[in-house]
């Protein structure tokens, strides 16, 4: 029995365990961060970061550059301004990081729709039952007033989705030199839009709290380049299928945290609608055995 279809080991589950408490933790960090720093400006610094450990990869060749600059523009600057706004906007933080697992079904679908990929009965159930589950949570009277930021993160999980379609489309670059890239094109434009578009930069960045700087380097290093290089070692050693399930439990360190340190009120809607959209997209994660981590790691 080979490494990669035995049971998991004790030092795979432990990563496992890494990457869920990175990921959820880092919503909360996201949430945290744009309370006190433009939203624009923490991903923007948050690439900054990662680019300082990920500027040697970032070096030719460049093979099919031109896609490979959409899905660094859609996965870089683009998802992550319209996330951290997002994050920026919402009261709660559990809606919304329910609602951007929709990334998930939004993949199947546009592997569906641009790779020709096939799309099994349960699949299409769980993306139904997951859209569903966002409409019905957003319908109650917390989620409702948290609907412009659920919708820009909606959005952003389906930018993210066709970014990861493209990778797939994109054989033969490594998954660092991504990271690398996306680091080099985000970390600017960013920082550039902030300027240009958000207020009062230069005095939030004076006063922001330690713990806001505190987020943004644990964006930057913990989440982006560590827990990413424990994904990228783990489907090295397994097949995708075998280890993504398990990263569904993320929303659910996030909204504990979020429950109990940040306020968040969950009414008996908002569970049955974030519930309902966790086991669609559960659906499709465990109907879509092949498909593959995201492009750069966690998408917020």
């Amino acid at each position: 029995m080979s490494a990669s279809t035995g049971p998991l080991t004790t030092i795979e589950r432990l990563a496992i365990l890494a990457i869920i408490l990175t990921w959820g933790l880092n919503n909360a960090a996201a949430k945290f961060a744009t309370a006190a720093l433009p939203p624009m400006m923490v991903g923007g610094l948050r690439f900054a970061l990662a680019l300082a450990f990920l500027f040697p990869f970032v070096r030719p060749p460049f093979p099919d550059w031109k896609r490979l600059l959409v899905i660094v523009l859609l996965s870089g600057p683009i998802h992550f301004a319209l996330i951290y706004i997002a994050f920026g906007m919402a009261r709660s933080l559990s809606p919304l990081v329910v609602a951007t697992q929709l990334w998930i079904p939004f993949t199947a679908l546009f592997a569906w729709r641009m790779l020709g990929e096939t799309m099994r009965v349960p699949a299409v159930i769980g993306l139904a039952v997951a859209f569903a589950g966002v409409a019905w949570m957003s319908l109650d009277p917390h989620g409702a007033a948290e609907l412009p930021a659920i919708v820009l993160g909606v959005v952003a999980a389906a930018i993210w989705a066709v970014a990861t379609v493209l990778v797939r489309k994109t054989p033969g670059v490594k998954p660092l030199k991504v990271q690398g890239l996306t680091a080099f094109v985000a970390a600017p434009v960013l920082i550039a839009m902030s300027f240009a578009f958000e207020d009062d930069v230069v005095a939030k960045v004076s006063s922001a709290p330690p713990l806001a700087w505190a987020c943004v380097v644990f964006a930057g290093v913990v989440s982006t380049i560590g827990a990413s290089a424990l994904l990228f070692w783990l489907v090295q050693r397994r097949e995708p299928g075998r280890v993504t399930p398990y990263f569904l439990l993320t929303p659910l360190v996030s909204c504990t945290i979020g429950v109990l340190f940040m306020g968040d009120a969950l009414s008996p809607q908002l569970v049955i609608g974030g519930g309902a959209t966790m086991v669609g997209v559960a659906l499709v994660a465990l109907t879509e055995k092949k498909t593959p981590p995201a492009t750069t790691g966690d998408p917020a």
